[in-house]
């Protein structure tokens, strides 16, 4: 059963509360989807490597929390606590955690999905892992 998406106006912590072992197994979220935006909160636990993928349209990617790679051909930006990044649209980009990270992405939508195929896996990566 999926987790109730937040409405206008409600409060949302996002305050990390898992930590070492038990950050990798609690659940990265998707705490707000509306027509025009999404908001997910993503646990990575250190070493954690998220596939090669890419939004169609630019997304940001906000560190709250430890230290994570934003991989891409050409080069790598580190992001600490408290710095975010602008991804341009259709940039392929994996996340490494290099420390229990959180991270917040901010996704813009189209028709309820991040662009018209967000997430899909980049022309580097075409299996999606």
């Amino acid at each position: 059963m999926a987790l109730p998406h937040a409405q206008a106006l409600d409060v949302i912590d996002i305050h990390p509360t898992a930590s070492g072992p038990a950050l990798a197994q609690a659940p990265s979220t998707s705490l707000i989807k509306t027509s025009q935006l999404q908001l997910l909160h993503l646990l990575l636990p250190v070493h954690h490597d998220t596939p090669t993928h890419h939004i169609d349209q630019e997304c940001t990617l906000h560190c709250l929390r430890g230290r994570v790679e934003v991989v891409m051909p050409g080069g790598v930006r580190t992001l600490k606590a408290g710095q975010l990044v602008l991804l341009p649209a259709r940039q392929a980009y994996g996340l490494r955690a290099r420390e229990d990270s959180t991270v917040l992405a901010t996704l813009r939508m189209h028709g309820g999905d991040a662009a018209e195929r967000g997430g899909q896996p980049s022309a580097q990566d075409p299996a999606g892992g």
